[in-house]
C-alpha cells in the first residue's frame, strides 16, 4: 500500500512539472522578424526587445519562410508593408490598419503562431507593449486591431523654477546642472520615458524661454551662450542621449521657446533688456533669432519646436505674422539648407497672445509641416462643456486642415492636491474632439509645474510627481489613445488599477474610485463659478478673499472663465442682481454650485471612511484620503462664504444693515472650515502654488514666496472677518451711512525728453493733440493732475513711449478704456503678459475714473518708477497719460464710481497690515 501510495504522488509529481513546462513554452520562445520597410531600425528593434520572448530573434528573409518555420509557440512580427500578409491573415482585419501607429495582434488557433504588425514602427512598438501587458490573454486564438484617435499624445516638463533668477526675468532659466540636476538625471528619464510608452503618448514637450543659449554656439554671437563649455558639452550629451531614447519609444520632442527672449550676455553686450514686451525689432535681433533657430535645426533635425509668439513680444499685429513668416520659419529652412535636407520639422504655432489663425494663413503657402496649439481651459480645469469665443476660436484652428493640439495647461486651480478623477477626464478629451474639433492632446504636470520633478508634499523624502499621479497620466493617455468607452467597463478599469496599486478589497476600490470622482468636481467647480480667473495669478485652493467674491472687476475679472470655460451659468454678482430684482435666473447659479460642492466633500468622506485597509502603498493611500479630507473642508469654507457674499450683496441694494449681520455666521462657518484645511495641510503639503513670483496675486500677492500656504493666510481671513464685524457694528452706530473721505493727489514734477505738452486735468480738459474730445466726467482727487497731451494716431501706430527723469520714486497714472476694440491700446493683463505688473500696473488702481465724449470708460493703472532717468513704454493704441505722482500715493485699489453705480461694499473689510481687503 505505501509503495503504492508513493508511486502514485511521484506520478503526480511528475505531471504538475510537465504542466509547469507546458505553461512555461506557452510563452513565445522565437521571434521570427520581417525586416522589409524598417525606416527607423532603432525603434523596431527596440520593440522586439520589448517582446516578453524566452528564446532567440531570427530576423527572416520573407514571410512564407518565416511561417513554414514557425510553431504555436512564436512570434512573427514586421510591418504592414513589409510583407504579403494577406495569407495567413484576413483581409478585414489588414484593412483596417490605416493609420499610423496602428498596429493588429492575429493568431489563428492555439498551435498558429502569433502575429504582430505595425502600420509602422511605433504601431510594431506598441503591439509588442500589448502583447506584454495581455499575455494571459493571447494564448489562444487572437484577432486584435487597434489605432489611436488623436494624432499626438504629448506631456510637458518646464525647465523653470519657483522664483526668478537674481537679474533675471521670467522663463531666463539657462540649462546647467546646478539650476536642473534632474535634467542630467539619465535613469529618471528612462522612468520617464517608460511611463510615457505605458501610456502610448508619442511627444515630449520641453518649456523654457529660450533654450538656445544652452544648446547651440553661433559663430558670429560666440558671447550669446549662457553656459559654460563644461556644461555646454553635458547639454550635447542629455539632448544626444534623451532624443535617442525618446525615439526608441516612439516619442518625438519637441523644444519651446517664447519669443522675444533674448540671452542675458547678448542683451547687455548690445545694451538691450532680455525681455521687452513692445520691444522695436531691429536687424540684430532678427539675425541673432534666425541664426539661433537655423544652428539648432541643423543640429537636431529631428526635434520639433513650438513657438509662443505673443507674452514676450506684443501678441496681437503685424509684428507676430512677421516674425514667424520672416524669422522663425526661414531660421528653420536655413539650418535644413545647411544639412541638405527637405524634411520639414513640425512645428508648431501656440495660439497664446497672438491671432493664430491669421498667421497660419500666411505662413501655411512657405511652411506645410505646422500644428496650432491652444490652451483647453485656459491654466485651469474647470469644465467639459467648453463654449463661447474661446471654443470658437479652437473650432477655426480646428477647421484649418492641420491637426489642432488642446493644451491641458498649468492646472493652477488644482495644486498643489492629487487629480485623480477619470471620468472628468474622459469627458474633456471627448469635448475636445466634438466641441474643439482637436486631434492632439498636449498634458502639464497635474500639480508643481514649476518645481518639477517634486510634488508639494510634505515628506521626508520628497515624492516624484512621476509616481504620485500616475492616474493623471494614464488618463489623459488612456482616453487620447480612444476618448468614447463604456461608462461600465471604465468603472471595472479604474478600480482593478486602484485595487493593484493599494492591495485593496474589490468593493473598497470601487469605493475609492468614486470617491476620487466626486472630489474631482470640487476644483473645477469652484473655479469657474466664484474664480476670478483661469490664469496662474490665482491660487484657488488658498481661498479667496470676500471682495474677490462681491467685487471681481476690482481685481482684473477675466471674463473669458465665465463665457467659455464654465457652462452657461451667473457670477455671484450677478445672481445677486437678479435676486434683489426678482428675475429669473439662468444655468449655474452660485448658490447651486455652493450645495453641489459640500455634497460632493460629504459622499467622498463617507466612501473612504467605509473601506478597509490596504496591504501595498499604504503611506501614500493616507495621503490620498487627507487629500479627500481636504477637498470636503475646501468646498464647506467656499461654499459658506458664497453665501455670505450673497447677503452682502444684497446691502448694496437694501442699504439694511441686517442684511450684512446675516452674513457673519456663514462668514463664521467658512473661516472654521478654513482652520480644518489648515490643520490638514500644515503637516502635509509645503505650499499650495509652485509659481512664487509676483506674478501671482490671488487671494493675497504672492512676491517671494509669501502666502504660498495655508497657515500664512488664515490671519488675513482672520482679520477679515474681524474688520467685517466692527465695520457691521460702525454702521449701525451711524444709522447705516457709510462715511467717505476725499482724496487728494498733488502733481509731481518731473524732466521730460522732448518736446512735451501738458494740459491741466479738468472737465473740458483735452489729453489728445490731435482730437477734439473733452473730459466730461472725473473724480475730483485727479483735478490739477497735469496730464500728458499724446498723439492718438501716432499711439495707434507705434505706441507710447515717455521718457523722463525724476528726482524721487513716483507713479505715472495712465488711463485705459473698457473696451477690447483694438483702436485702444490693450490693458496690461497677467493671463498673455507675464511681465505685465512689473511696474506694479497689472491692477486698476481707480476704477471708473474717467470718461471721455463720445469714448468708453476709463480706468487707471499705475507704473511705479524709481528716481532717475525712466522710460515708459505703453503698446499700440489709443490710451492716457492722466499725470505723476508720488509713489506713496494711490496705494490700495478703490472705484471712483464716476457714473454713480452705487459703491463697491470694499471698506467693510478694512486692512490687514498694508492690503487693502
Amino acid at each position: 500500500m505505501m509503495n503504492n501510495s508513493f508511486g502514485k504522488y511521484i506520478v503526480i509529481f511528475y505531471l504538475c512539472v510537465l504542466a509547469g513546462l507546458a505553461d512555461l513554452t506557452a510563452r513565445p520562445v522565437r521571434t521570427l522578424v520581417i525586416e522589409d520597410r524598417v525606416a527607423n531600425k532603432s525603434r523596431f528593434d527596440y520593440a522586439i526587445e520589448k517582446l516578453p520572448s524566452a528564446g532567440e530573434t531570427v530576423r527572416m528573409a520573407s514571410l512564407p519562410a518565416a511561417y513554414r518555420k514557425a510553431t504555436g509557440d512564436d512570434v512573427i512580427i514586421g510591418l504592414l508593408d513589409g510583407a504579403s500578409w494577406d495569407r495567413y491573415v484576413p483581409e478585414a482585419l489588414l484593412q483596417q490598419l490605416k493609420k499610423k501607429e496602428s498596429f493588429l495582434l492575429y493568431r489563428k488557433g492555439k498551435n498558429a503562431p502569433l502575429i504582430i504588425i505595425g502600420k509602422d514602427e511605433t504601431g510594431v512598438l506598441y503591439g509588442c507593449e500589448e502583447v506584454r501587458l495581455r499575455q494571459q490573454d493571447i494564448e489562444g486564438p487572437v484577432s486584435l486591431v487597434d489605432a489611436p484617435e488623436m494624432v499626438l499624445r504629448g506631456t510637458a516638463i518646464g525647465l523653470q523654477k519657483t522664483e526668478y533668477l537674481p537679474g533675471r526675468d521670467v522663463y531666463e532659466y539657462p540649462y546647467t546642472e546646478e539650476l536642473f540636476p534632474w535634467f542630467y538625471d539619465k535613469d529618471l528619464w528612462i522612468r520617464y520615458l517608460d511611463m510615457m510608452l505605458e501610456n502610448r503618448y508619442n511627444s515630449l514637450y520641453l518649456w523654457n524661454g529660450h533654450p538656445f543659449s544652452s544648446l547651440v554656439k553661433l559663430k558670429e554671437y560666440p558671447y550669446a551662450i549662457e553656459v559654460d563649455e563644461a556644461t555646454f558639452a553635458k547639454n550635447e550629451e542629455m539632448y544626444r542621449f534623451l532624443t535617442e531614447e525618446a525615439n526608441k519609444r516612439g516619442i518625438w520632442v519637441i523644444q519651446m521657446f517664447y519669443n522675444i527672449i533674448l540671452p542675458k550676455p547678448f542683451a547687455e553686450r548690445h545694451g538691450l533688456k532680455t525681455q521687452e514686451r513692445n520691444r522695436v525689432i531691429t536687424p540684430l535681433i532678427e539675425d541673432y533669432t534666425r541664426q539661433s533657430i537655423a544652428a539648432f535645426v541643423q543640429k537636431y533635425p529631428n526635434v520639433g519646436l513650438l513657438i509662443t509668439l505673443g507674452e514676450a513680444m506684443e501678441g496681437v499685429g503685424e509684428d507676430d505674422v512677421r516674425w514667424f513668416t520672416k524669422t522663425i520659419l526661414p531660421g528653420v529652412k536655413d539650418g535644413l539648407q545647411a544639412i541638405g535636407s527637405d524634411v520639414e520639422p513640425p512645428v508648431i504655432l501656440r495660439a497664446h497672445d497672438t491671432d493664430a489663425p491669421a498667421v497660419m494663413a500666411e505662413a501655411l503657402p512657405i511652411y506645410k509641416n505646422l500644428y496650432t496649439m491652444a490652451k483647453y481651459n485656459g491654466e485651469a480645469l474647470t469644465t467639459y462643456t467648453p463654449r463661447g469665443k474661446w471654443a470658437e476660436l479652437h473650432q477655426r484652428l480646428g477647421n484649418i486642415g492641420t491637426v489642432h493640439i488642446q493644451n491641458v495647461h498649468i492646472l493652477a486651480n488644482l495644486e498643489p492636491f492629487r487629480y485623480a478623477a477619470p471620468d472628468f477626464i474622459q469627458k474633456c478629451v471627448v469635448a475636445m474632439h466634438d466641441i474643439h474639433l482637436s486631434n492632439g492632446i498636449h498634458v502639464y504636470p497635474q500639480a508643481s509645474y514649476w518645481d518639477w520633478p517634486y510634488t508639494a508634499d510634505k515628506v521626508d523624502e520628497r515624492l516624484l510627481q512621476l509616481d504620485r499621479d500616475w492616474v493623471w497620466y494614464r488618463a489623459w493617455g488612456r482616453y487620447a489613445w480612444k476618448a468614447e468607452r463604456d461608462k461600465a467597463d471604465e468603472e471595472h478599469y479604474w478600480s482593478e488599477q486602484l485595487q493593484r496599486y493599494f492591495g485593496l478589497e474589490q468593493r473598497d476600490a470601487r469605493s475609492l474610485l468614486n470617491a476620487l470622482q466626486e472630489i474631482g468636481e470640487i476644483s473645477p467647480k469652484i473655479l469657474r463659478r466664484f474664480g476670478i480667473t483661469d490664469g496662474n495669478r490665482q491660487t484657488s485652493s488658498l481661498g479667496m478673499l470676500m471682495t474677490q467674491l462681491i467685487n471681481p472687476y476690482r481685481y482684473g475679472l477675466f471674463t473669458l472663465l465665465y463665457d467659455s470655460e464654465a457652462p452657461e451659468g451667473e457670477m455671484i454678482i450677478e445672481y445677486a442682481e437678479k435676486e434683489y430684482k426678482g428675475e429669473p435666473h439662468v444655468g449655474e447659479t452660485p448658490t447651486q454650485v455652493a450645495a453641489e460642492i459640500v455634497a460632493h466633500g460629504r459622499r467622498a468622506v463617507d466612501l473612504v471612511e467605509s473601506m478597509g485597509k490596504a496591504t501595498r502603498n499604504t503611506d501614500e493611500l493616507r495621503r490620498v484620503l487627507n487629500d479627500v479630507y481636504i477637498h470636503s473642508a475646501l468646498a464647506a469654507h467656499y461654499s459658506a462664504k458664497v453665501k455670505a457674499a450673497i447677503q452682502v450683496l444684497s446691502y448694496k441694494y437694501t442699504r439694511n444693515v441686517e442684511a450684512l449681520k446675516s452674513a457673519v455666521p456663514d462668514l463664521e462657518k467658512s473661516l472654521e472650515a478654513y482652520s480644518t484645511l489648515v490643520d490638514l495641510t500644515k503637516d502635509s503639503y509645503l505650499y499650495a502654488n509652485s509659481m512664487q513670483t509676483k506674478q501671482r496675486k490671488i487671494p493675497m500677492r504672492g512676491v517671494d514666496a509669501t502666502y504660498k500656504h495655508w497657515e500664512e493666510m488664515l490671519p488675513v481671513f482672520e482679520a477679515e472677518l474681524r474688520n467685517f464685524k466692527h465695520a457691521i457694528d460702525s454702521l449701525t452706530r451711524n444709522a447705516g451711512n457709510s462715511i467717505k473721505t476725499e482724496k487728494v493727489l498733488l502733481p509731481v514734477s518731473v524732466v521730460f525728453e522732448g518736446s512735451i505738452k501738458q494740459v491741466s486735468l479738468k472737465k473740458g480738459a483735452k489729453p489728445y493733440r490731435d482730437q477734439e474730445l473733452v473730459i466730461t466726467h472725473l473724480p475730483a482727487e485727479l483735478e490739477g493732475l497735469q496730464a500728458v497731451q499724446v498723439d492718438s494716431e501716432k499711439q495707434k501706430r507705434e505706441g507710447t513711449l515717455l521718457r523722463f527723469t525724476c528726482t524721487q520714486p513716483v507713479k505715472v497714472l495712465v488711463g485705459y478704456f473698457n473696451s477690447e476694440d483694438k483702436v485702444f491700446a490693450p490693458k496690461p493683463v497677467l493671463e498673455i503678459d507675464a511681465t505685465a505688473n512689473d511696474y506694479g500696473q497689472a491692477e486698476a488702481k481707480i476704477r471708473n475714473a474717467v470718461r471721455l465724449q463720445y469714448m468708453p470708460m476709463v480706468d487707471v493703472h499705475t507704473y511705479s518708477f524709481p528716481a532717475g532717468t525712466q522710460e515708459l513704454k505703453l503698446p499700440k493704441g489709443e490710451a492716457l497719460i492722466l499725470g505723476i505722482v508720488d509713489d506713496r500715493e494711490l496705494l490700495y485699489p478703490y472705484n471712483a464710481d464716476i457714473d454713480n453705480q452705487g459703491d463697491d461694499l470694499d471698506d467693510l473689510f478694512g486692512h490687514y497690515g498694508e492690503t487693502k481687503l
